[in-house]
């Protein structure tokens, strides 16, 4: 050990973001004074980004067996499902809010390109990305700001990269001023057979670096994602990571070509804490050790201390285990691609990494104490009841006053930045490259992509209304999952498994770790129902902003990335009308409440109402119903009722194919609850006159009751007497609204 290091104290612990606590039992874990390297290692290997240690305990309630899994949640870079054919697909959603916070551009950019590495680190093509993101107030010039580094961020790195962005979701909420989220997601897909683990089998095996450089970007990057964002984090810049997705793209192909050769033994992609993480997790998995020099790692800048080296997060690095006497073939393969393969050390079988730099070693930490499920710490926080839960009010229609005018009322609310088109937005993303996006030509309530070489496609959605969440974290949780499910089953697939990235304010704060607790509740009652295992994810804590002294935590937003499988793309339904007299058919019950729906917090600015009719059972129902009718080829288009209610749902199933649509429905509730209210677990369908009767059949197995509520026509919308007008003139206020205000 280096004599010459200063052995820090309790005050620097704290400054890494340590606990009095947690310095005494890593003193216990080392039996000596850590150094200041082995100190920083413990700092960001225990950061609430790297072990969970706030949210373990419940995270572990969650179900995640099905019989679709090939690997549990946890045991690798991304959840594996199989579909098939010899077929498996990797899918993950996490989190890049922080350093899209204070560096847009770049925030996002490195957070497509993380999620996609941990899908090819385990030998899974990357096919698809989505991607759910929350902002501020538009008016604002800061936010207007954050959306366009962001969507460009997003859209170069994607677009660079080959790799088609397809589905997402965008809303725009206050408490997302400075805090705001952005969440990827990466879809992916193996052959049976070729997939690689995180491990580190085989003492003696040799351990290389590959891609890029390392730089002093990112630096303790891991530990700004376990902190509350405040005035002075721009401060921290040097946190934010800078991608380049041409090398990216270099090392997505030589990956996979070199897994080809069968050299490599383990492999894992250099996320949060850099060569720190993935030394200690691979060692730990397999219960050996490391022996790394950090002289041999390319480095971008000369002198790099060696906390530096071991905790910058650069990007576009992996990490990998080779077979011994097999360095050539590995070597051969990056060379070709023209990228950088360095061998840095061996395994060992102490279970402890070392770190030797300049001849002498400068950190020596056992592994297992590092990581999650070893001896990293587990909390159980204190949560109580959120006070502002007690003061919610049931608003019924007749605490509000009726509009005067329906129509003017329709168009206000289609001033919403998060109900209309994003269109500005997706335009910016290449969603047609590798020509399987079914959702070209004609779209759906899910993202669907086909899967080469088979009849299958894959459907996959994320959602989350923050919202409901916090009028009631244990129901909104539900939702989440329940509307995931909802718009892959509108879209004629079957859900199979869910991802998850769970958003949420300072788990120290008992009313957001009240948040926490129900929400995971909810989540897990509803993916038991629906056998939608939950194959691992992110939990993003911290996500508040301090400002003249006063804290304020974003909405409670558990992001659901829903993966669903359409057996023959024969089956693909779309949400738009398409033929002249076909029926419209709600499936569903007839409830209408207006709570915490956009037109009761828009229109009327009434933000304290709770959270809209849900049941779970109502909603498997409904879904089944909907799936079995199109097996059967009765449907001609399925869209769930969700934000907006009723009428946002038939302007946009009008909306692609210039249809009408007249409603002929007369509501046990008045026309306002009729048209705006957002009751879940109801779903709008087209279908052909001759088909009604069989949909009935299918809907009274089910128990789900079914009401003809009108006739697709060429236009207008009407409903009963009120005539909405051309769908021509909403379109140009549905399409342009957003962008108008973007390009301000």
């Amino acid at each position: 050990m280096n004599e010459n290091q200063n052995m820090p104290d309790l005050a620097i612990a704290k400054k890494l973001g340590l606990t009095e606590d947690e310095f005494d039992r890593i003193l216990e874990i080392m039996g000596r004074h850590p150094n200041f390297t082995e100190l920083s290692i413990f700092a960001v290997m225990w950061s609430e980004h790297c072990s969970y240690k706030n949210s373990i305990k419940y995270l572990k309630t969650l179900p995640n067996k099905g019989k679709h899994l090939l690997v549990e949640a946890g045991e690798e870079n991304a959840g594996l499902v199989d579909i098939g054919d010899g077929l498996g697909c990797a899918f993950k959603i996490e989190s890049h809010n922080h350093p899209s916070a204070i560096e847009p551009y770049q925030g996002a950019a490195t957070g497509v390109g993380g999620i996609h590495r941990d899908i090819f680190t385990m030998g899974a093509r990357p096919i698809a990305a989505l991607n759910s993101l929350r902002f501020g107030d538009v008016e604002r010039p800061h936010t207007r700001h954050l959306v366009r580094g962001v969507v460009k961020g997003i859209g170069d790195y994607g677009n660079c990269l080959g790799v088609p962005t397809i589905g997402g979701e965008v809303y725009f909420n206050d408490c997302y001023n400075q805090n705001i989220l952005v969440n990827a997601m990466s879809v992916g897909t193996v052959k049976e057979g070729d997939t690689v683990s995180a491990i580190a089998d085989g003492p003696g095996n040799p351990i290389f670096i590959v891609g890029s450089a390392t730089g002093k970007d990112g630096i303790h990057g891991a530990t700004f994602a376990s902190a509350d964002l405040s005035e002075d984090s721009v401060d921290d810049l040097p946190a934010v990571q800078v991608g380049d997705p041409f090398q990216e793209k270099l090392l997505l192909e030589a990956s996979l070509e070199a897994i080809q050769t069968g050299s490599i033994v383990g492999m894992q992609d250099m996320g949060a804490a850099g060569i720190t993480c993935s030394t200690s997790e691979m060692s730990a998995k397999s219960g050996t050790g490391m022996k790394i020099n950090l002289d041999k790692v390319p480095t971008r800048q000369d002198n790099m201390e060696p906390f530096e080296i071991l905790l910058s997060e650069s990007q576009e690095r992996m990490l990998i285990v080779c077979k011994k006497g097999e360095e050539e073939k590995l070597l051969k393969v990056f060379d070709k691609w023209d990228l950088e393969c360095e061998e840095i050390g061996e395994v060992t079988d102490n279970g402890h990494v070392e770190f030797w730099h300049k001849g002498k070693i400068v950190a020596d930490v056992p592994a297992d104490p590092l990581v999650l499920g070893g001896g990293a710490p587990v909390y159980d926080r204190e949560y109580e009841e959120a006070t502002y839960y007690s003061q919610l009010i049931d608003y019924t229609e007749d605490r509000i006053d009726a509009p005067t005018d329906y129509v003017s009322a329709a168009k206000n609310l289609m001033t919403s930045p998060s109900l209309v088109s994003k269109r500005w937005i997706y335009e910016q993303y290449d969603h047609t490259v590798r020509i399987n996006n079914m959702g070209t030509n004609q779209a759906s309530d899910a993202a669907v992509i086909r899967v080469k070489g088979t009849s299958k496609a894959l459907a996959m959605s994320v959602d989350c209304n923050s919202d409901f969440v916090y009028a009631d974290p244990y129901i909104g949780g539900m939702i989440a999952v329940s509307e995931a499910a909802r718009n892959v089953v509108c879209s004629g697939a079957q859900p199979v498994a869910i991802t998850n990235c769970l958003n949420f304010g300072n788990p120290y704060n008992k009313e957001v770790y009240w948040q926490f607790v129900h929400v995971i509740k909810g989540m897990s009652e509803a993916c038991r129902r629906f056998e939608t295992p939950v194959t691992g994810g992110n939990v993003s804590f911290y996500n508040q902003t301090e400002l003249d002294g006063k804290v304020e935590p974003v909405k409670p937003t558990p992001v659901i990335g829903m993966l669903g499988i359409l057996e023959h793309t024969d089956d693909y339904l779309t949400s738009s009308f398409r033929n002249e007299g076909d029926l419209i058919v709600m499936i569903g019950k007839e409830i209408f409440d207006l709570n915490n729906s956009q037109y009761l917090s828009w229109h009327h600015g009434i933000t304290d109402s709770k959270a809209p009719y849900f049941s779970l059972e109502d909603e498997y129902d409904v879904q089944q119903t909907v799936y079995e009718a199109n097996k059967l080829k009765l449907l001609e288009s399925a869209h769930d009722i969700s934000d907006g209610g009723l009428f946002t749902n038939l302007l946009e199933s009008c909306l692609e194919n210039n249809m009408g649509a007249k409603i002929t429905y007369n509501p046990p509730v008045r026309m306002d609850s009729f048209l705006f209210g957002e009751s879940q677990s109801r779903i709008i369908v087209s279908i052909k006159p001759e088909n009604l009767d069989k949909l009935h059949n299918i809907s009274n197995q089910n128990s789900v009751p079914i009401q003809q509520i009108g006739i697709v026509e060429k236009s207008s919308i009407l409903v009963n007497e009120i005539d909405f007008g051309p769908v021509s003139e909403w379109k140009e206020l549905y399409n342009d609204l957003l962008g108008k205000k973007l390009e301000q």
